[in-house]
């Protein structure tokens, strides 16, 4: 065996050895800072963050609000119904008045064409100089018939429709076939579209269409209504009438105002009913809901307040049955585990008179054993080391019964792991020597000072130094120190049996045994680990472990550099670095390095002519790269003060990382042990 100062650690914090430095990895990394440390990348996170931290507030009490949920979603589907029921009662009465308006407009334009065909085909009569008719109505030839049929026709209407009259060859102003037009009606209200039919057609057309003025009039929405005609003089031209929608525009109005004002109060008193009748229901859970809490808390007296019959009530009803159950088995637990300690702390004391007594008898006759027979020599032995087990026994009942009565006292003092961790590898050495082992310690080549109780820490030491020795199958046993700014560690490695999947949690339970079948060459009461994490925790510290089957063990104990400090971090990690996984990942590494490292010699080299192009031997696949997911430390141990942080799957420790130079932050390990 060997104590001393070994070589420095391979592969500290940030460091990977056995890789060499390629342009291939040095341009994945470029390329990979580039795209984390991008500037546009980074303005886009500050602005979403910038936009993000005021609608927090908001999306809290979006999330805890029950109520709140229920009344916004009453209201956006009320609003919804409200909308889909008025566009189609808007719908309906616009389809009804504009049906209304366009039999009443096509009626009127009917009569109107009427008129004016039977003006054009009836009797002529003596015409004056101008050649105007003596009888009233327009003469046949008349350069002004056009202007008399429009203004007679249109004298009907009293501003309810216009009458446009248009030749279809001739817009020449000053002559008969000019356009004429009544009301101001400006002609190009009259659509092209409409125009064509109209003169390829010889039935009635209509169409909808904005009517402008040639005054200083607002355009108005209109139905238009055409047909071709053939004046006093036979010459074809086009009549149209003009009817504006503005009363039928106003009572469309009125109906939306009247459909707005009425859905805006049904979608209110709707979310009000909601408000309401959800308040009946919330008001109840929230009360079981704080009720809960301060029972959790440990005030077992709380009780809902029950009133009525109904389903909220017989909630409340078993609510309070249920914490009183539960009141009543904890006050049963309580006395139970009392007496439990009282008896354990009882037999502890008890027994140590009568165990003196037999001591010193089997002391006597330990002494006197080379008189006996064998057979009696060897039975005063294993009395003897029976009674040392004994005693043990005793300690470690007495130590746990001062934990679980809160009577354990911390006295600390500023020590130097280093020493302890020699003291115990002193006692621990005849162990090793008949297990064939070699202890060895890494790390202590600058001191490791911390503020902590040097009898327990060392107790700590010897449980996982022994316990190492008993599981390393005879291989090496490595002590590792190190420390960094707030925290010091010790950690200690086995390669024997290991830990199997889901022990890693277990291991510190009190009795338990990772193989109950397996010979204990110390013969330990198996309160050794749990006594450990007892006094981790009095520090106010962390003991972990780590384990994979057949690959070993590693227990981590770190502890704050002064007593009542935090823990952030430890130094050590708690998966080393030699173990499966940690090598898998390091082969992948390699592999994608030197993969990337191909592929840029393949784009910057140029094939070379008369080159040996022969292909290269096939090389031994490596094993798949498994990432570890972002995954809580299942070796944290509960009530430890362990800020356990996960990392994102890939990171790697030493890559883009923002902790304490020294410090290993808690991250997730997936192969979990003993």
């Amino acid at each position: 065996m060997s104590v001393g100062s070994a070589a420095p650690k391979p592969g500290g914090p940030g460091v990977r050895t056995g890789r060499a430095a390629g342009p291939g990895r040095a341009s994945s990394r470029v390329r990979r800072a580039f795209q984390d440390g991008a500037p546009g990348a980074l303005a886009l996170r500050m602005v979403a963050r910038w936009f993000r931290r005021p609608l927090l507030p908001a999306v809290r009490l979006w999330r805890r609000n029950i109520q709140l949920r229920v009344v916004a979603s009453t209201l956006l589907m009320s609003l919804g119904v409200v909308l889909l029921l008025g566009l189609v009662v808007i719908g309906q009465v616009r389809n009804g008045l504009l049906d209304a308006k366009e039999q009443a407009a096509l009626s009127q334009a009917a009569g109107g064409f009427a008129a004016a065909q039977d003006k054009a085909s009836g009797p002529v009569a003596l015409g004056g100089p101008d050649g105007d008719a003596t009888d009233g109505l327009p003469g046949r030839g008349a350069v002004n018939w056009r202007s008399e049929l429009v203004k007679q026709l249109a004298s009907g209407g009293q501003g309810a429709y216009h009458v446009v009259a248009l030749s279809p060859d001739s817009d020449d102003a000053g002559t008969s076939r000019s356009p004429r037009a009544s009301g101001d009606v400006d002609v190009t209200s009259i659509p092209e579209a409409l125009r064509s039919s109209v003169a390829q057609g010889t039935g009635t057309f209509q169409t909808y269409a904005g009517i402008r003025y040639s005054v200083a009039k607002d355009p108005e929405a209109g139905l238009v209504v055409g047909k071709r005609l053939n004046d006093v003089e036979g010459n074809a031209y086009e009549l149209y009438y003009l009817f504006p929608l503005t009363q039928e525009e106003e009572s469309l109005n009125l109906v939306k105002g009247t459909l707005a004002t009425a859905g805006l109060f049904v979608v209110v008193l709707l979310g009000a009913i909601a408000w309401l009748v959800v308040r009946q229901v919330v008001t109840p859970v929230r009360m079981a809901a704080g009720i809960a809490e301060r029972l959790s808390a440990g005030s077992l007296h709380e009780r809902m307040k029950v009133t009525g019959e109904d389903d909220i009530a017989r909630l409340g009803e078993a609510f309070n049955k249920m914490a009183q159950n539960l009141q009543h088995k904890i006050q049963q637990l309580e006395e139970l585990s009392r007496m439990q300690r009282r008896f354990v702390s009882d037999v502890s004391h008890e027994l140590r008179t009568p165990l003196t007594t037999v001591r010193m008898a089997a002391d006597v006759i330990h002494e006197a054993r080379s008189d006996f027979d064998p057979v009696t020599a060897r039975s005063a032995e294993l009395l003897g080391d029976q009674l040392d087990r004994f005693e043990s026994l005793l300690s470690d009942l007495l130590e746990i019964s001062r934990f679980d009565a809160g009577a354990a006292a911390l006295e600390a003092e500023p020590i130097d792991l280093r020493e302890a961790v020699r003291r115990v590898i002193g006692g621990a050495e005849p162990l090793a020597e008949r297990k064939g082992t070699r202890i060895r310690v890494v790390g202590d080549e600058q001191p490791v000072v911390a503020e902590a109780d040097a009898r327990r820490i060392e107790r700590v030491l010897r449980n996982l130094v022994v316990n190492a020795v008993e599981h390393g199958e005879g291989r090496d046993v490595v002590v590792r120190l190190a420390a960094a700014r707030g925290a010091v560690a010790v950690a200690v490695r086995d390669y024997g049996v290991g830990l199997k999947p889901g022990e890693a949690t277990r291991v510190f339970n009190r009795f338990w045994r990772a193989d109950p079948a397996r010979a204990r060459t110390t013969g330990g009461t198996g309160l050794g680990l749990s006594i450990a994490v007892e006094d981790a925790r009095l520090h106010g510290g962390w003991l972990q472990a780590w384990g994979e089957a057949g690959g070993g063990s590693q227990f981590r104990l770190t502890l704050p550099r002064t007593a009542g400090e935090p823990l952030r971090g430890s130094p050590i990690p708690l998966e080393p670095e030699d173990s499966r996984r940690a090598r898998q990942r390091a082969a992948a590494d390699i592999a994608a390095d030197m993969a990337n490292e191909g592929a840029l010699r393949l784009t910057t080299v140029p094939a070379q002519p008369g080159a040996d192009r022969s292909p290269l031997p096939a090389r031994a696949p490596l094993p798949p790269h498994t990432p570890p997911s972002a995954t809580v430390d299942p070796a944290a141990l509960p009530g430890s003060g362990a800020r356990v942080v996960a990392r994102r799957a890939g990171e790697r420790h030493g890559e883009g990382e923002t902790t304490t130079p020294g410090m290993i932050p808690e991250r997730e390990d997936t192969t979990r042990g003993r």
